[in-house]
């Protein structure tokens, strides 16, 4: 759990975190929960400011992608001055540096996409024509365009509190955030529609905490066990199989999500789109919640042979040009 270094923190267990309002409330969140499974344990929460915390005035999909948020974070953890990461799993990468391994998947908080509009718009039919919509993902650029192709979007980085201040001051008629983060940092009341997924598919982990270790570290995957959900962590398996297979990694429209039954039967849904909605290919399975990887690797497949190997070239050339 505690390996030698110089700068670490006094505590039983250190944990590494972005500085953000909702980065240390998950980190916050998963401190209480290791320290009332055993009275007595220290844990501590070290910040760490990552390059997509600097980075603000860019787009996403043109300075790298998901690694922005996790490559200082994950440098400490191999350092051993930190013993865990708590992550937003969407942002988590599906290809983990060598050393590192995914040692607990949290319970799904709500898997849905939030919008949140300006005052006299009650939900996302009733948008006026041409209106601006705020977001930093392409995945939601594609899936809003696919179906409103009249909406102008900007791309909107930042907290989350300078986000909703931008709509509430009218510089965007609405904004599309996480349900999850909302509800997470009580901004629930300020959701104006939860976007269902037959509308708006979310992305591959979104609603789960990831908990990134050290590879070998047993005292420290024990010790997450508390926190871990195993509906949860197989669900977000198929769904990290299916990134992956398609070579996912970067900012790029992908979706998924999966549900698992109680008899243990699994769902899987994905999409590849185009960035401005002109194409999308779905495609769907089913099987059981141990075949995870597997399922999401032949959805994946299955993907690609239905043409979204041409749209991820086509985006691959966009974004290097």
């Amino acid at each position: 759990m505690s390996q030698t270094s110089p700068n670490r923190l006094d505590a039983d267990i250190i944990i590494g975190s972005r500085g953000s309002a909702l980065a240390l409330w998950q980190s916050e969140w998963v401190k209480a929960q290791l320290e009332a499974a055993v009275p007595g344990r220290r844990v501590a929460i070290e910040i760490i400011k990552t390059t997509g915390d600097k980075i603000l005035d860019a787009p996403l999909s043109k300075i790298g992608g998901k690694g922005l948020f996790t490559k200082e974070i994950e440098e400490a953890l191999l350092e051993g001055r930190v013993d865990l990461a708590v992550h937003s799993l969407k942002d988590l990468p599906t290809t983990l540096p060598e050393g590192l391994e995914l040692g607990a998947v949290t319970e799904r908080e709500d898997v849905r996409d939030a919008l949140i509009a300006h005052d006299g718009v009650s939900d996302f039919a009733s948008l006026k024509p041409g209106a601006l919509i705020g977001t930093s993902s392409l995945r939601r650029q594609a899936q809003l365009l696919a179906v409103r192709p009249d909406l102008k979007l900007d791309d909107l980085r930042g907290n989350v509190g300078t986000r909703l201040q931008k709509v509430e001051e009218g510089r965007y008629d609405a904004i599309i955030l996480a349900a999850a983060g909302m509800s997470r940092l009580g901004f629930g009341d300020k959701i104006t529609e939860r976007i269902a997924p037959e509308t708006m598919l979310p992305a591959v982990g979104q609603g789960a905490l990831g908990i990134e270790i050290r590879e070998g570290d047993t005292a420290t995957r024990e010790a997450i066990q508390v926190i871990a959900h195993t509906k949860t962590w197989r669900a977000t398996d198929a769904e990290r199989a299916l990134l992956r297979g398609l070579g996912g990694g970067c900012q790029v429209p992908i979706a998924a999500y999966a549900t698992v039954d109680d008899d243990g039967g699994m769902h899987l849904r994905g999409l590849v789109a185009a960035v401005d909605g002109t194409k999308i290919i779905r495609g769907e399975t089913s099987g059981r919640a141990e075949d995870a990887v597997a399922l999401g690797d032949a959805l994946a497949k299955q993907l690609l042979s239905e043409g979204a190997d041409e749209l991820l070239d086509a985006l691959e050339e966009h974004a290097t040009a």
